[in-house]
């Protein structure tokens, strides 16, 4: 059985974004940019939503850097509202259940699974006990007036064991993590 992780890229304060801001809040550094075009899991399956999936292919549409390596990755996009045929290269339309659909995915993929953004999705497949990794790279930022797409509200409780931390040119961290879905707190 394939490994999922999830993915997110978040400001300090736990935003996904932020309006007025560019991609990566401005801080796409050198290094940061460098870990994406050398990690081994790049070119692995991605799985998002119908929201990931307008912004990131817009973006890739129009040359924001470091998305151009998507095109060629397959994509699978879980969504009632988007139409078939997808326009994104390598895009795959999945309007079943998506816990049932990754379980099964998981199961059958040649390569480990991961997603992008996708925040709703993240959380029914984290909620569906289906996550292997949770993989977070923060960037030096408060958007606390300007942030949008808060990513862990409506979450359930987490603990989280650290299997890897990194710092991308002193400043951006990447932080991964085995999670596990507790009841609540620790001796309720």
């Amino acid at each position: 059985m394939q490994t999922l992780t999830i993915d997110f890229i978040c400001s300090l304060d736990g935003f996904g974004s932020a309006v007025g801001w560019p991609g990566w809040w401005g801080m796409e550094s050198p290094e940061y940019l460098d870990w994406l075009d050398d990690a081994p899991a790049k070119d692995d399956p991605l799985l998002m939503g119908a929201k990931t999936y307008r912004v990131m292919s817009e973006l890739t549409a129009g040359g924001e850097p470091g998305t151009d390596v998507l095109n060629g990755i397959p994509k699978y996009v879980f969504s009632s509202s988007l139409d078939a045929p997808l326009t994104w290269a390598n895009s795959t339309l999945v309007d079943t259940d998506a816990v049932d659909y990754v379980r099964r995915l998981k199961e059958q993929s040649d390569r480990p699974l991961r997603t992008i953004g996708s925040i709703a999705l993240c959380r029914s497949l984290l909620s569906a006990g289906l996550v292997d990794r949770y993989r977070v790279v923060i960037f030096p930022v408060i958007t606390g007036a300007s942030g949008r797409d808060r990513i862990f509200d409506g979450y359930p409780d987490v603990t989280l064991e650290l299997v890897e931390a990194r710092t991308f040119d002193h400043r951006t961290q990447l932080l991964e993590y085995i999670p596990t879905v507790v009841d609540g707190p620790p001796g309720r």
